[in-house]
Formats: structure tokens, C-alpha cells, sequence
């Protein structure tokens, strides 16, 4: 990126927070006629920007304290919801079909966890004469029978 690039793009953004900050709450144009809906929208709009800028200045708010009340506030929460719900929701995902390898490496999985399952339950039935073992022991067991079942089964 050159420095004439760079120089326009930092132009473009101190034109806009001007821009956003003249439009701002705390602005004296609410003095004489208090903020409505449509300037709770804004303000819901940019209120992450005003947050930012009202820690750093005494004169911009996030909040228009003189509204109209329900409607500004209506106004106010319903763009926060438009830019903190972004498109989540609204995007309808299509369901690509599985590829052939993703089938064979799903059909592996359901074959690899059904042989564990099964040799952990034959380990058990085997060991439920030994039950004076501490679960200590057992659990080793477990991952060794495992170990060892994966193994087998892999170099099938």
C-alpha cells in the first residue's frame, strides 16, 4: 500500500468519526427539540463508536439524555440489536453433499468407535469377577485394552 493510499485512508476515517461525532448524543442540536426515534436509531448505530470517543471526551455521549422517551429509546435499542446481531441468522446455509472421502472417514469412525464400545464391554464383563481392583488400576487398563484394540483394528 503506498503512502498516498495511506494518507487518503486515515483522511476518509477522521472525516467520519467528525462526521459520527457532530452527530453524535450530548450534541447541543437536542437542546431545543429532543432526540427522537429516528436519532435513537442513529445513536444505536454508533454507539460503539460514541462509547469509544465519550472516554476520551467530555462532550459526546453514548446516550441521548434528552429524548422523547419510548420511541427514542425503541429507536436506540433496536440499532444496537442491528449491529450487534450483524447476519447471523439471516444467511440460509446450503448443505453441500459429503464427498466420498468424507463418507469412508465417517463410515471408519462409526466402525472404530462400535469396536471400542464392544471391547470395552467384553474388558468389563471379563473384569466384574476382580472387583476388589482400585479404579486406578482399571482406568489403565481401559487405555491399554484401547491402545491395543486401535491397534488391532488398524493393522487390519
Amino acid at each position: 500500500m503506498s503512502n498516498r493510499q495511506r494518507i487518503a485512508i486515515v483522511g476518509l476515517i477522521i472525516i467520519l468519526l467528525l462526521g459520527i461525532m457532530s452527530c453524535a448524543p450530548g450534541n447541543t442540536r437536542y437542546d431545543d427539540k429532543p432526540a427522537g426515534f429516528w436519532a435513537g436509531l442513529w445513536h444505536g448505530l454508533i454507539c460503539v463508536i460514541t462509547f469509544i470517543i465519550s472516554l476520551f471526551s467530555d462532550s459526546v455521549f453514548m446516550y441521548e439524555v434528552n429524548n422523547t422517551g419510548g420511541w427514542y429509546d425503541f429507536g436506540f435499542i433496536l440499532g444496537v440489536i442491528i449491529i450487534f446481531s450483524g447476519s447471523h441468522g439471516t444467511r440460509c446455509k446450503k448443505k453441500r453433499p459429503k464427498s466420498s472421502e468424507e463418507k469412508e472417514w465417517e463410515d471408519i469412525a462409526v466402525k472404530v468407535e462400535e469396536k471400542v464400545r464392544r471391547g470395552i464391554k467384553n474388558w468389563l464383563d471379563e473384569s466384574e469377577e476382580k472387583k476388589e481392583d482400585d479404579w486406578e488400576a482399571i482406568g489403565k487398563k481401559i487405555e491399554e485394552k484401547i491402545k491395543r484394540e486401535l491397534r488391532n483394528w488398524a493393522e487390519k
